[in-house]
């Protein structure tokens, strides 16, 4: 589809499941998916209601739309945190399920309608994401004392299909950014960290959810686990999108609040420059991991890290070729919250402007 035709405003309605976390886009059927915290929303490109999957206990956050199979991948996870119990809040369940962590894949085709149920009405499979239960409970020590959560490990956020940064195969994996818990007394918790899948065996792990009896159907460990040092961030990576165009992967972020790093809203990890084996910063005791490198443009700091101030795509953010993407614009008001999802180009200054 030519920018020309692409809508600049598309409207999400208004929903009480939660504010947008993600959306994704399918521009050769025409549809745009929204993840509002514990439900998926499907509109057209008119913003005209399609279908929605309800039902949800955990956090839906960032979406992605596969075209090699034409699914919705996003992140799902159960945990007993400020998060969690928030969620419960909203839902006013009583529930309390156990933490767990999962790649949540929804058959597009077959939402059809409102008020479908994730659950029951097999439109969802999930694939469980053990590296990150791993991380969530383990423990490390910094500055001698031992502390919760593995490289401040929160759960999962971000989600994107790309390359392996620096191949030209062509191959597609699937991206999974860790949530990371800000917290400026430590100092392993300075890397995002980017969990890589080879998805086309997947169908033999991936299994129906049932919230009150969780199932550990999912691969050891991922295929890859990539480190990008940035600084602590508020929550780790919100929204993470691959652009072919600009050959980068874009890291919306919660700025983070330790003084000696830039905090910015949006990091790029450069998608031509390979990974490289390194040490890690702030981990005791020293280890090496695959590290990626920010890509060089927006905004240097003395702590050498690259950071950009565009404000917006941690509630949304979603590549459509040809430099274009559609970034959320949430809100909510009396009749709950919604996003306006605006059409914007890539011009590697801002990194990104409103389309005209």
């Amino acid at each position: 589809m030519k920018p020309d035709f692409l809508p600049r405003d598309i409207f999400s309605g208004h929903w009480r499941t939660g504010h947008c976390q993600g959306i994704a886009v399918d521009l050769e059927r025409g549809a745009v998916y929204y993840s509002f915290t514990t439900a998926l929303v499907k509109t057209d490109l008119q913003g005209r209601l399609i279908g929605s999957v309800n039902g949800l206990l955990g956090h839906l956050g960032c979406i992605a739309f596969n075209g090699a199979d034409g699914r919705v991948y996003g992140s799902l996870e159960y945990k007993n945190d400020a998060i969690g119990r928030g969620i419960q809040n909203l839902l006013g369940s009583g529930a309390a399920p156990e933490d767990a962590f999962y790649t949540a894949i929804f058959d597009a085709d077959r939402i059809d309608r409102p008020g479908m149920d994730a659950c029951r009405d097999g439109v969802m499979t999930a694939v469980y994401l053990k590296e990150v239960v791993d991380d969530f409970t383990g423990e490390a020590v910094c500055g001698g004392r031992t502390v919760s959560h593995r490289l401040g490990c929160s759960g999962i956020d971000g989600t994107t299909f790309g390359p392996i940064p620096g191949c030209a195969d062509g191959k597609r994996y699937l991206f999974v950014a860790y949530g990371v818990y800000a917290d400026e007394t430590r100092a392993d918790n300075d890397h995002q960290v980017l969990l890589c899948y080879d998805t086309s065996d997947w169908a033999r792990f991936e299994r129906p959810l049932r919230q009150d009896a969780m199932h550990r159907s999912g691969p050891a460990a991922p295929d890859r686990k990539f480190f990008v040092f940035t600084g602590n961030t508020t929550y780790g990576v919100q929204n993470l999108e691959y652009d072919p165009c600009a050959n980068g992967f874009l890291m919306a972020v919660y700025p983070g609040k330790k003084p000696q790093y830039p905090n910015r809203p949006m990091y790029i990890v450069d998608g031509a420059k390979p990974p490289v084996t390194a040490p890690l910063r702030g981990l005791e005791p020293p280890r090496e991991g695959e590290t990626l490198s920010l890509l060089e443009g927006g905004l240097p700091h003395v702590s050498g890290v690259w950071g950009w101030d565009f404000p917006l795509g941690s509630t949304g953010l979603c590549a459509l070729g040809d430099g274009y993407y559609y970034v959320s614009h949430d809100g909510r008001d009396e009749d709950g919250w919604y996003t306006q999802v605006k059409l914007y180009r890539w011009d590697g200054v801002s990194p990104l402007s409103p389309a005209e």
